[in-house]
């Protein structure tokens, strides 16, 4: 039987070409007799281990981590669960090939390494007919599709077809980190066309060779998509992904309180800083309502970041309006103060008063932050005297440079560490090595949303979350935060380590499962024991037997 309870008949070829089904050399030999393998496949039977001894020398004669990605995805499109079985079986040295920061090389060369379809391209030019489309997908039960138009993937722009990069790696960190079920994702690419003339120049370019249309044909096209979804994955979770900052936050508000939906670049990030956050102030000794908080960027992720941020500061005892005064935002204009002209609608609650400044060193020093938060995409944003002027104002400054790829990051942790130091709270949306400074060894962290946007999914797969609520991350956040030793915060420290990420999340998921049975927004019945119900929907990367 498979997942659905369909008793499997696959046979010969048709099974060896089904990743799902497919075990290559480790098919017993009574499935060989009964299935029509014999002489399909080399007549020995191989061990899992040995399989996985096998993966592991041809990962270590690629020269490169693009390479080994490359690699990683033939696998998944041969053997699904021989490729699960590597991955989670050492997830801080694999997660960084599969997703960031390999994933943003494979993006830009999306289709000069694109071997074969995974997930579903709808294209603008199929509108009217998406619900027809969808209904070609082989998996009738989809729980989650990750979505994206590709307008900003990562912190490289507008990447057109090339972004569908990001919904295949996000849905398998689903199943990598939090053991959702592979069977119930979707990756789903909306082509609109793209802005990005390399692309539209390229000849291997695998997406519509048009420009972005106007925003009333993007939200319209995007109703049809949404509705499409109710009604042909009717417990269908949608995860939207990279999609421009603008947009982003208004089909957000568009849909959240009419569908199961949630924008990762907005939530996903503000949980994992949240959780940051807590973990810095326990190093700092300080309370969440007491902070003050600039922003480097004001788009989609900062609004995110900030309105979660006063959510939790208004459960540790503020006013909206309070928390709000302690929230600043700075963009490629300078500061965003009242006295501004467009001033974009969702940036307008953290305009406060304040004498205009193109100055971020100057603002800092007006403003008087205790953690700034670079989310602007500009490498080195963070200079030498950003990070002195955080140092003179805080003794122990927080200093989150999230940007990614690398050269994007505002600053290095060796450099807040130095020009702090050694009193900055540092964490990066990548991960760097650890540093030397002073004889002390700093472990820089990495605010990835792995930590978080996976044991949602495991949360609402597990309960059937009618929504998704804010309450549900600010419950991640403390639940990931409460998972960093003492140890761990003593060296700076701040996350989880990856090693251990599948437990991390089956917590996270439980606590975020807990905020879900208590605000009734589930549609199964609460069970005794969470945790124990949380286990039970885990994937398990086993060969099924098809005898």
């Amino acid at each position: 039987m498979d997942l659905n309870g369909n008793r499997i008949t696959k046979r010969g070829i048709e099974l060896l070409q089904d990743p799902t089904l497919n075990k290559s050399t480790a098919f017993t030999e009574e499935e060989r007799q009964a299935r029509g393998l014999v002489g399909l496949i080399p007549d020995v039977i191989e061990t899992e281990e040995t399989q996985i001894n096998r993966v592991m020398q041809q990962l270590n004669d690629n020269s490169s981590d693009l390479d080994r990605y490359i690699y990683l995805i033939s696998l998944l499109d041969n053997d699904e669960t021989l490729f699960y079985k590597v991955v989670m079986s050492d997830p801080a040295h694999f997660l960084p090939v599969i997703y960031s920061p390999t994933i943003g090389e494979a993006c830009l060369k999306f289709g000069h390494i694109f071997q074969r379809p995974r997930g579903m391209y709808i294209s603008i030019r199929r509108k009217g007919h998406v619900k027809e489309i969808l209904r070609n997908w082989p998996e009738k039960d989809v729980r989650f599709i990750c979505v994206t138009d590709g307008e900003r993937i990562l912190g490289l722009g507008d990447l057109g077809a090339n972004g569908m990069g990001i919904p295949i790696g996000k849905l398998q960190l689903y199943t990598a980190c939090a053991a959702v079920p592979p069977h119930v994702l979707l990756p789903v690419f909306l082509d609109m066309g793209t802005n990005n003339r390399d692309c539209i120049n390229d000849p291997l370019y695998l997406g519509i060779r048009q420009t972005r249309p106007p925003a009333e044909e993007i939200y319209e096209f995007t109703d049809e998509f949404m509705s499409a979804v109710q009604e042909v994955f009717p417990q269908c979770c949608i995860h939207f992904e990279d999609w421009g900052g603008v947009d982003a936050i208004n089909l957000l508000e568009r849909y959240r309180e009419n569908y199961c939906c949630f924008n990762d670049d907005i939530q996903g990030t503000s949980g994992v800083i949240l959780a940051g956050i807590i973990n810095a102030l326990k190093i700092a000794g300080s309370r969440l309502k007491d902070q003050r908080i600039l922003f480097l960027g004001a788009g989609s992720a900062a609004i995110g970041i900030a309105d979660l941020i006063v959510s939790a500061m208004m459960q540790d005892g503020l006013t909206k309006e309070e928390a709000v005064s302690r929230i600043w935002l700075f963009d490629t204009k300078g500061l965003v103060e009242s006295s501004r002209s467009k001033v974009k609608s969702f940036q307008k609650p953290y305009a406060h008063t304040h004498t205009p400044t193109r100055d971020f060193a100057e603002a800092i020093g007006s403003v008087k932050p205790t953690a700034i938060i670079g989310v602007s995409t500009t490498g080195k944003a963070f200079n030498r005297r950003v990070i002195e002027t955080m140092a003179t104002i805080n003794d122990r400054p927080i200093i989150f440079a999230l940007s990614n790829p690398t050269d994007h990051a505002e600053c290095t942790p060796d450099e807040a560490y130095e020009w702090s130091r050694g009193r900055a709270i540092y964490a990066a949306g990548i991960q760097f090595p650890p540093v030397e400074y002073n004889g002390k060894k700093f472990v820089p962290s990495q605010a990835n949303n792995m930590y978080v946007y996976p044991a949602i999914g495991m949360a609402v797969y597990a309960t059937q979350a009618k929504r998704i609520t804010d309450d549900m991350f600010i419950a991640a956040a403390h639940a990931v935060a409460e998972q960093v030793t003492q140890a761990e915060l003593d060296s700076g420290k701040i996350y989880p380590h990856q090693s251990n990420i599948l437990e991390t999340e089956l917590y996270t998921a439980t606590k975020v499962a807990e905020v879900i049975f208590d605000k009734s927004l589930a549609g199964v019945d609460r069970p005794e024991n969470i945790r124990a119900f949380i286990e039970s929907h885990a994937y398990k990367p086993e060969y099924k037997s098809l005898m």
